[in-house]
């Protein structure tokens, strides 16, 4: 089922969320369900549980390909449970983002190049990755949201935050992450 995203300015956003305490239950299984449905109707690259309203430490993303980020790396798509972030390296890359709780607006933001996650899936299983480039920054924005933390709080300089049809007049149309 597509639930409705949450927009910016929901104190739903803003609040830490709660751990996840049992695995492979009817209700996670529809979670995650519904989450790569809306996900996907968003045409998203990743999605926390808080942004539909679930105060779930939850998230899901990954993608082969994606129209707005066409030279990225595929990301494997993977559900995390309970992730825990460990940087490996105090090297940080810009990029611009998005956010399907932020809909229409770009901002430049500054993310660890490498890092290791961990967490697990939906029926408790282990996961353990150590990643880099596109797909540790996707990491970091999805779990960010269990922290009651949207990307504009990551903006260093205003002046590279705004409206992706004003400032990417070639992204007018598509979706936000």
């Amino acid at each position: 089922m597509i639930r409705p995203v949450l927009r910016m300015g929901d104190a739903r956003l803003l609040r830490r969320a709660q751990e996840v305490q049992a695995f492979d239950t009817p209700d996670l299984h529809d979670l995650i369900t519904d989450m790569f449905d809306t996900m996907r109707h968003e045409r998203g690259v990743g999605l926390a549980a808080p942004q539909i309203g679930v105060d779930l430490r939850v998230v899901i993303f990954g993608f082969a390909s994606n129209e707005r980020y066409p030279d990225a790396k595929a990301v494997p798509e993977t559900i995390l449970i309970n992730p825990v972030l460990e940087v490996l390296s105090d090297e940080m890359e810009e990029g611009w983002e998005g956010c399907l709780s932020v809909p229409g607006m770009r901002g430049l933001v500054s993310r660890y190049t490498q890092l290791r996650y961990s967490g697990f899936d939906q029926y408790g299983r282990e996961i353990r990755r150590e990643v880099s480039g596109f797909h540790a920054i996707v990491v970091q924005h999805e779990c960010d949201h269990l922290d009651g933390v949207l990307y504009p709080r990551r903006i260093r300089d205003l002046t590279k935050f705004g409206f992706t049809d004003v400032m990417f007049p070639e992204l007018a149309g598509q979706p936000d992450d």
